[in-house]
This record gives structure tokens, sequence and C-alpha cells, in this order.
């Protein structure tokens, strides 16, 4: 039987379409097998224009939006579960009450997907940079001898289900995988092949309500269901962790991989000993592939990192421009600044662009960090800075508050001077301003080339 064959004429309710692509993507795919696809997603039908208008021509699509009815959990052959929906969901509450199974996109293309070998990547921060680093390594090595590598998961622009068209028997898919997609392997027990740990920090404790115990076991699938000739790669702390929590669920222990180990005379054109953490990692998934050392090296060496991720755009009047737009924690934040702050001018010279929706997390780190490399803030609205604007003006360094991320680019250029950097990491959720840290990061990128068309 071929994928596409299991989902014909199957009755499938996929609860979260969002604006991402994943979602459109997986619901694309489900409409043009044939599947009888109910869409449902609490956002309305105005804010999911665009997701709508790619699905109107199929008849057997239909919609409910801007709200979820019990009805359409019942009754259907399965649903399809999109990322962030709520632990305690009654309507994925109510699909389980009626013996319905509960998918998500990454887990069921590995059960539908042939014999290919799986690389799965997670972490709280690092995972995409390790993702990408590895297909670009893998990719390198492999397509010289007809083996195709394919990079899928928590990517912008992919989606791991309609990969089910294209992928063959050894085949090579790398994921990255986010806390909820690992939800989904939890419930149907699988783990990849090549498992990678990047780090484990707090992030989306809103989601888990405060509960790290909970995010780390929804990471932590990741590997527990690995097989006996499966490995495991984590940075050390992160393999420590792992050890202490999981005794006993392990077949092996974990390979472990630090930034120490990242050649010195390899020449990176990312910042930051975070990069370097990524590279180890991508460097041991390599090996235990048995990658040789140059094409590794020479792969790792053409790396120019991925958008949005403390990205160097451009320089204008001296000033080098960033957008980290994905530093949606204070602690991806941290290591931005650490990043540009290492082996650059002594004293402050980053005006940072910062602020956003709030996550509950906490910024202790993030304040400690800001009076070393920065001379100036610039905060945009939301919930976060909301929460944070008292300890903000406490510290030693020039704050202006703005309206629009135009004005923030606006009061940034004013207080930077040649031979400064303008860095664009908010440390918080997009939510509010933006679709999301992507169409953030795209405006960002709109604004800075507009001024420089100014200039």
């Amino acid at each position: 039987m071929q994928p596409r064959d299991f989902f014909k004429g199957k009755k499938v309710t996929q609860l979260g379409l969002g604006l991402l692509g994943r979602g459109l993507r997986d619901a694309l795919f489900l409409a043009e097998c044939g599947a009888d696809l109910t869409v449902t997603d609490m956002k309305t039908e105005e804010e999911l224009a665009s997701s709508v208008a790619m699905l109107r021509s199929y008849a057997h699509v239909r919609f409910v939006l801007g709200e979820h009815r019990l009805e359409d959990f019942r009754d259907r052959d399965f649903i399809l579960k999109g990322a962030g929906v709520p632990l305690d969901s009654p309507y994925i509450a109510e699909a389980r009450k009626n013996g319905i199974p509960v998918e998500m996109d990454a887990s069921l293309f590995l059960k539908l997907a042939p014999s290919v070998i799986t690389i799965g990547v997670t972490g709280t921060r690092g995972k995409t940079t390790t993702t990408v680093l590895i297909h670009e390594i893998a990719r390198a090595h492999f397509t010289r001898g007809g083996q195709r590598v394919f990079l899928a998961g928590n990517i912008k622009d992919t989606a791991a289900l309609p990969l089910l068209d294209e992928v063959k028997e050894k085949d090579i898919v790398v994921m990255e995988l986010d806390s909820w997609q690992l939800q989904g392997f939890g419930d149907v027990k699988i783990s990849p092949h090549i498992a990678v740990f990047t780090n484990f920090m707090d992030d989306h404790l809103n989601y888990y309500r405060g509960d790290r115990e909970l995010y780390f076991m929804d990471k932590a699938n990741i590997f527990l269901h690995q097989k006996q000739n499966d490995y495991l790669v984590t940075g050390e702390r992160v393999a420590h962790l792992i050890t202490a929590k999981c005794h006993g669920k392990l077949f092996h222990q974990p390979t472990t991989a630090s930034a120490q180990g990242v050649p010195r005379d390899w020449n990176l054109k990312v910042p930051g000993n975070h990069f370097r953490e990524s590279v180890a990692l991508a460097v041991g998934v390599a090996k235990i592939l048995g990658i040789p050392y140059e094409t590794i090296k020479d792969a790792v060496e053409r790396f120019t990192g991925v958008p949005g991720r403390l990205e160097f755009l451009s320089e204008h009047t001296g000033v080098k421009i960033y957008n980290d737009t994905t530093a949606t924690t204070p602690d991806a934040t941290v290591a931005a600044l650490r990043a540009l702050h290492e082996g650059g001018p002594l004293g402050r010279n980053i005006v940072l662009i910062m602020g956003g929706a709030d996550k509950s997390l906490s910024m202790e780190k993030l304040f400690e960090e800001i009076p070393r490399s920065v001379k100036s803030i610039v905060l945009l609205p939301g919930t976060g800075t909301d929460r944070i604007r008292g300890e903000v003006h406490k510290l030693s360094v020039l704050v202006d508050e703005v309206a629009s991320l135009e004005e923030a680019v606006r009061v940034a250029f004013d207080r930077a001077r040649k031979g400064d950097i303008l860095l664009f990491s908010p440390a918080f959720a997009s939510f509010g301003l933006f679709k999301n840290e992507y169409d953030r990061g795209d405006r960002f990128v709109d604004v800075i080339r507009a001024q420089a068309r100014k200039n």
C-alpha cells in the first residue's frame, strides 16, 4: 500500500491550521490524498485567510474556525493534533473517550514512511541550527553515492507528511522536533535512530504550568523509545541530566559533545560559543554516520547560519546589524549578547531591541548580562515588556520605549554610533504585534532595508 492510500477516504479532524506553514502543508497533503477533512482552529477565518484560501478548492475540506466543537472529535478515523494544543484539551479528551487515535504529523510520518534512517534533534535552544548543520554535512557526503537526505519537522516552510511522496528506503531524514511534536512520539512509543538533545532550559513554562518535569519528559521522548543499536548525542550537562532522570531507561550512555572539542583552527562563520556547541553535536552525529573528517570540516566551514538566528544582515553607517528574531527566551538573548561581545571591542557597544509577549520566564540572567555589553535598550510593547519595565529602568542602560518596530529601528539608529552593533533579539514571544517570530523577523529585515534606502 502506498502511503497516500492510507489517507484516502479517512475521516480526519485536523486540530490547528495556523500560519506557520506546517499545518497548512499537512492539510493540503491530506486533502490531495482524498481525506474527508475537517480543519478546526480557534483563530478566525479572517486571521487565517491566507491558509484558508489555499484549501478552498477542495470540496471534501470543511472549516470550523473561531471555535472547536466536540462533535468534530467523534466518529473520526483519527485526529491530527497541531503544536501547542493544551495538555488538558477537552477536545482531545473527547477523542480519546471515543477511542479515536490522536496523531501528530512527525510521528505519523515515521509510522507510515518506508525504512528510512531518522535523525531527530530537540532541545530548548540551538536545535534548528544543529538540525540544518547535520543536514548540510550529511547531504555533502551521502548525495555523492546517490543516497538522499531530507529536512523535516519544526523547520520553517517544511512539513513531515508531504515527504511521504518522496522518501524511499535507506534515505536519511533529519528532523527538528519540539516538545509538542515529541508528545506524539511518546504516544506511539517511537524515537529516531539517532537522537540529539542540545540543551535543557526554561521555556514554555506557561504551557506546562511551571512544571519543568513535564517539559523535560516530553523532550525525553526523543530517546526513551530507542532500540538497542540506536544512538543518543547530547551536550555534557544534558547527558548528566538524562542519566539522572532516566536511569534504567537507556540502552547506552549518551555520546557527549562539547564546544571545546571543535578544532580552534576551523574557520567558523557564525560567532559564539553556542554555535560551537551546535557544531560539536553535528560533528558527533557525522562521526556516527561514518562521514570523513575533511567532508565534515568543509561543510562546517561553509555553513553561514540559519535566517533569524543571530543572522548578520548588513553594515549601515558603520553599524553592524543582526537579526535574532527567534530569540524568544531570555537565555537566547543572553547567548546572542555573549556571542557578539566575545572578542569584540571592550566596553558596551550593543544597541538592543527587545520586548514582546510574556512567557513567564525569569529575566535574572539577562539583567545580569545586559550591563556588560549593552549601551542602549529599545523596548517593543507587549505583556512581557509590561512585566519587566520597572526592572529594566533600574539597569545602568539608556532605555527607550516605542510603539512599533519601525519606531524601534529609528530610535536604535539614533542611539548607535560607528563601530556599534544593532541587535534585534527580543527575549520574548512575538504574539500581539506579529503573527509569529518569523513574521517578526521578516518585518525587521524589511524595515532595515527601507532605512538603508533612505540613506
